[in-house]
Order: structure tokens, then C-alpha cells, then sequence
């Protein structure tokens, strides 16, 4: 029995032609570019900077997690000292998300269409 009866998808993937496969990776090319098809440059500016924030906030809370596994600061703790400390937290969090080095913010985008520029 050929291999194309026993599996007959096999068969259909061969059988698409090649330029919609270019076209295909033409417009994944094209979309990478500028804006997302079917958004403005401003709309695809502000899905950006959302994703950043978002991937900034999951960081925030992945920093606050770990200091709270912590046994903490008993010598110079007190309110003043973790209020501050959030606040650092939150800057760096900020800081991070910033250097798009988690890939947060990438799979985000990629949700709404828009891949990386």
C-alpha cells in the first residue's frame, strides 16, 4: 500500500502550491513591518506599550513572591522600609520589562497578530 493511502493528509500538504506558501510567509514578513494588518500604527503602539506594562506587572508580582519566601528584614524592618522597598520593586520590574528579555510582552502581541518588529 503507498504511503499516500495510509495517510491521506499527507498527500494534501504536498499537494499545496508553493506561492501560497510564499505568500503566506511574504505577509508574515509584511506584518512584522509597522503595523499589525487591520490596525493603525497608533493601535499597534498602544497594544505595545499595554504588553510592556503587563509583562512589568507580572514581573512586580514575580519579584513580590520571591521576597516574601524570604525571612525578611527583622534588624531595620519596618512600614517606611517595605514601602520603599515596593517602590524599588516596582522600578525594577519596570526596568525589566523595559529590556524585553522575558518574552512576556513578544506572546502578548503575538495573541493579538502582531509579531516582533
Amino acid at each position: 500500500m503507498p504511503a499516500s493511502a495510509a495517510f491521506p493528509l499527507a498527500r494534501t500538504s504536498a499537494a499545496l502550491p508553493l506561492d501560497k506558501q510564499a505568500k503566506a510567509a511574504a505577509s508574515a514578513a509584511s506584518g512584522a513591518q509597522g503595523a499589525a494588518p487591520g490596525r493603525s500604527e497608533a493601535e499597534t503602539a498602544e497594544l505595545r506599550k499595554a504588553a510592556q506594562s503587563f509583562e512589568a506587572i507580572f514581573l512586580r508580582q514575580m519579584i513580590g513572591a520571591m521576597r516574601s519566601a524570604t525571612d525578611g528584614d527583622t534588624l531595620l524592618g519596618s512600614s517606611a522600609t517595605d514601602q520603599f522597598r515596593d517602590l524599588m520593586d516596582a522600578r525594577v520590574a519596570e526596568d525589566m520589562a523595559g529590556k524585553q528579555s522575558f518574552g512576556i510582552a513578544d506572546m502578548v502581541l503575538k495573541q493579538f497578530g502582531i509579531d516582533k518588529p
